[in-house]
């Protein structure tokens, strides 16, 4: 994994002012701990929350500035914050981390919590702060183990330092931090279902309302919020909001800066830290450095694999939420992937909805039998066995597992970068249906009614 500067031709030096999530890291990789953090301005932010501001006046500061969520879903932050009760006689609130980061091509959230634990700490006890919660969870992907590691050292070296604990900074707040492993399911990352893990039950997405603010971990109210999302709280409380809405390009309807990244065979795969706003080709061509010699772009994905693909006349399009609407999907994650004018689509969705179909967690009958049906059907078509109809049925599926068919977000997820390959790409999808001579009667084949 490689971290680049802000520039295009690494000329442009990280800085507090313009990078204020990587600032810190070192040029060896390794990670920054306590001592290290502090000589870096680390905690001082959190200092100005304990001594200077409400509590109240926290959560607004973070909804004056824009911040939305990191992990996939852009929700604003602050108006998630602002929907914790207000009621001071409930005195058991809890603060979720959601680091089960198992969305295939990103690793974002790996980077901060290995290279800079103290940032992500930091930006949990502002937050416990201002939501009045006595008690934080970092919940972890289980495979991370490096991650989990260095965060549990900097949890230590921080109770060590009177910031995590009883009565930290003088202030009689009480806050307590504990990072917890999760068992390997990608249905985690679906807040809900990470609630159900944590409290040891099977990991199923709950119905909501309710809400994790009004009931959350152990029927408590519970805030969660992205590893991402989280660091960028010491930034915005130590500068300030016009500070932070400056860093976005013109145009961005998103504040301050985003790790995005680039993967597959491109010249320079890597992460970096850039303004909201800056255009697909940019990341693309001055970053990841384009193609590597002898392939050609065949398609992207902009923020993981449960995003819609894209072609190379759309990397124009200006890398934020909106921006990436305005050409048919959604930003996700933000670390893209590009597609080799070698790769079959048809192998390359087969391998897709196998990992989403094993994800499910079964709950829903539109999720547990709709993704294992269009695996059966890709398999198909990729053998060349496919059968006339096949298609349709596909798309057929894409429709009945869209947003607001399902009992969650995944199968909607799942089935997008589907649509969008058979939109894109429908003659390679051709290709794989059987000649008529060869094909089974229609009554022995499944059918999609409506499709």
């Amino acid at each position: 994994m490689t971290l680049t500067s802000f520039g295009p031709a690494n000329r442009i030096k990280r800085s507090a002012e313009t990078h204020p999530l990587t600032w810190r890291l070192r040029d060896d990789g390794e990670a920054v701990w306590l001592d290290e953090y502090q000589a870096k301005n680390g905690y001082a932010a959190a200092r100005k929350a304990f001594a200077d501001m409400a509590q109240d006046d926290i959560v607004q500061t973070v909804k004056d500035a824009g911040l939305k969520g990191r992990g996939g879903a852009g929700f604003p932050t602050g108006v998630k914050w602002g929907l914790m009760p207000k009621d001071e006689s409930i005195n058991i609130r809890y603060l979720l981390c959601n680091a089960d980061e198992m969305e295939p091509n990103t690793w974002k959230d790996r980077m901060l919590m290995e290279q800079l634990p103290h940032l992500l700490i930091e930006g949990m006890l502002i937050s416990a702060r201002a939501l009045k919660t006595y008690r934080g969870y970092i919940f972890l992907r289980g495979e991370y183990t490096t991650a989990a590691k260095h965060l549990n050292r900097a949890v230590e070296e921080a109770k060590a330092a009177g910031l995590l604990g009883k009565n930290i900074l003088g202030s009689g707040f009480d806050f307590e931090l504990f990072v917890h492993t999760g068992a390997g399911r990608y249905i985690c990352g679906e807040e809900t279902a990470l609630i159900n893990s944590l409290e040891g039950r099977r990991a199923n997405p709950r119905s909501k309302p309710p809400f994790p603010a009004a009931v959350g971990v152990w029927g408590k109210p519970t805030c969660v919020n992205n590893v991402e999302t989280l660091c960028n709280v010491p930034a915005i409380i130590a500068d300030g909001v016009d500070w932070y809405k400056s860093l976005a390009r013109e145009g961005s309807e998103d504040m301050g800066t985003k790790l995005m990244g680039f993967s597959g065979k491109v010249k320079n795969p890597g992460l970096w830290e850039l303004p909201f706003g800056v255009t697909g080709r940019e990341l693309f061509e001055d970053y990841a450095g384009g193609m590597r010699d002898g392939f050609k772009l065949k398609a992207w994905q902009p923020g993981g694999a449960g995003t819609g693909f894209l072609l190379p006349e759309h990397l124009d399009a200006q890398m934020y939420a909106g921006g990436i609407a305005k050409v048919g999907t959604r930003m996700g994650t933000g670390l893209a992937m590009a597609v080799d004018d070698s790769v079959n689509m048809v192998s390359l969705l087969r391998n897709m909805e196998q990992f989403f179909a094993r994800e499910s967690c079964g709950f829903c009958t539109p999720c547990r039998d709709g993704l294992p049906w269009s695996v059966k059907l890709l398999m198909a078509i990729e053998k060349g066995e496919g059968q006339p109809g096949d298609i349709e049925t596909l798309l057929g599926l894409v429709g009945f597992l869209g947003p607001g068919k399902t009992f969650c977000a995944h199968a909607p997820g799942a089935v997008e970068p589907l649509g969008s390959a058979i939109k894109y790409f429908r003659p390679e999808f051709e290709a794989g249906i059987a000649p008529i001579s060869a094909a089974v009667p229609p009554l022995a084949r499944p059918i999609v009614v409506g499709a």
